[in-house]
């Protein structure tokens, strides 16, 4: 990426795709925060929150990342930023230099692929879309946009996961399975049967949490 990117929601998610991105070799021009009291807080060594995320105008030579844990969050924040003129191409990626693209898959924008993240062969990530350590997509995987996937998630082939959904760390899915639109699924469950719209689910097997 020829541009540096500036970090959306100075977080603890904030932090680590901004080592990514060092890593990688990417600039990080910095971060940009609602909070009142983070205005030219120092979230890492030489990383300073510039200014609210509004300010995401004031730079426009660099490529915002959303860096919000919850899909939903970051859905709202980029459908703020659509409003005050933040086209959807404009967004950046965050892809840590430990993560192999395969040609067969594909990334969308506004992603963050943290250390040892694996893709296998066609998988489809969509836009906004947060991996965390470890995570494992395979053969046929589709991720919709705004998904979270905690750390050490392992997805068999032609899982599909939609819209803002939750994976805790060190889930798995069966293959073939559907996680529907803003279900969460909890650490280490182990999803043998698709999750409707909504639903949280935990447990070996998974099961509906109530």
């Amino acid at each position: 990426m020829d541009r540096p990117v500036i970090l959306l929601a100075a977080s603890g998610l904030a932090r680590e795709a901004a080592e990514a991105a060092y890593a990688a070799g990417v600039d990080v021009a910095g971060c940009l925060d609602d909070g009142a009291d983070m205005l030219g807080r120092e979230v890492l060594p030489g990383l300073r929150v510039l200014g609210d995320i509004a300010a995401v105008r004031d730079y426009p030579n660099a490529a915002p990342v959303v860096c919000a844990g919850q899909g939903e969050t970051r859905r709202r924040i980029t459908d703020r930023l659509a409003v005050l003129g933040v086209p959807a191409t404009a967004y950046g990626r965050v892809v840590h230099p430990s993560v192999h693209l395969p040609l067969s898959c594909s990334i969308g924008l506004g992603c963050i692929l943290l250390p040892g993240v694996v893709l296998t062969a066609s998988v489809t990530v969509g836009m906004h879309v947060v991996c965390m350590p470890a995570v494992v997509l395979t053969h046929d995987d589709v991720i919709e946009d705004y998904v979270t996937l905690g750390a050490g998630a392992t997805l068999g082939g032609s899982v599909h996961v939609q819209r803002t959904a939750y994976l805790g760390q060190n889930c798995s899915l069966r293959p073939g399975v559907v996680v529907g639109q803003g279900a969460m699924v909890g650490m280490g469950a182990v999803v043998t049967r698709s999750v409707p719209d909504g639903v949280t689910v935990t447990g070996v097997p998974a099961r509906p949490f109530t």
